[in-house]
């Protein structure tokens, strides 16, 4: 951001000292890590791309909107009766808009991969990769600040799945830029079934989806900005034979 006027810095000042704060909670995106090695005896399950989705949540001052992508193609590694490791190819072209009219909804989905955002001519594809597994543990979530206003983006408390019972690592691929992120998630694996829940929230610019972001004081001023937290959501299931 750059500051061209002391009015610019003061207005600066003033929305930090005087602008209410929630504490929100969000998963850190920090550089790609190596994936897992996985052995011989690993099970190599893969996604059921028709049962499995994305959610996402995307929220500014005036309103909010939601919408699903789909899953291109993906496998999960059983070991044993636990989860070893897993990677799934995102079909970002296949976006959707599920709160607007026929002609809103075109009109997002347009903006949304257009190289404002998605660049989907470039980057058809997004891609994540387990890279870690550990039990859910709540101490190690991490916190951030949210500014304030009639449609402030969830908190991961209050968006995570209910009953998480790890803390999954992988790397995220968007738009050409891979950071590795850890969320909390519900990993239930049956006799013929596996199913994995998550939601958690994530700081779009990590992936340099900065359309409209936060960085502009004058347009937080405004209300005339897309919060950089996106609330996401994975719904992966896969048929054991």
């Amino acid at each position: 951001m750059q500051l061209k006027a002391i009015a610019i810095i003061c207005l600066i000042t003033i929305l930090f000292s005087c602008t209410p704060s929630q504490e929100g909670t969000s998963v850190e995106a920090t550089e790609e890590e190596t994936g897992i090695v996985l052995s011989d005896s690993a099970e190599i399950i893969p996604v059921d791309s028709v049962m499995s989705i994305i959610t996402w949540i995307g929220s500014k001052p005036t309103g909010k909107h939601n919408g699903i992508i789909n899953i291109k193609n993906g496998q999960i590694a059983i070991q044993g009766d636990s989860l070893a490791s897993g990677t799934v190819t995102i079909d970002i072209n296949s976006i959707q808009v599920m709160d607007l009219d026929t002609a809103g909804n075109r009109k997002l989905t347009n903006h949304l991969l257009s190289d404002d955002f998605f660049d989907t001519k470039t980057y058809p594809l997004g891609e994540f990769e387990v890279t870690a597994l550990a039990p859910y543990d709540s101490a190690l979530v991490t916190t951030k600040e949210e500014f304030v206003t009639d449609n402030t983006p969830a908190l991961l408390k209050a968006f995570m799945v209910r009953n998480p019972t790890h803390l999954i690592s992988g790397n995220l691929t968007l738009r050409g830029v891979t950071k590795n992120i850890t969320f909390p998630a519900e990993v239930k694996i049956g006799v013929r079934k596996v199913k994995v829940e998550a939601k958690f929230n994530i700081d779009r610019t990590d992936w340099n989806l900065s359309y409209n972001n936060e960085s502009n004081a004058v347009d937080k001023a405004k209300d005339k900005f897309i919060y950089n937290t996106v609330n996401v959501g994975f719904s992966l299931e896969a048929d054991r034979k």
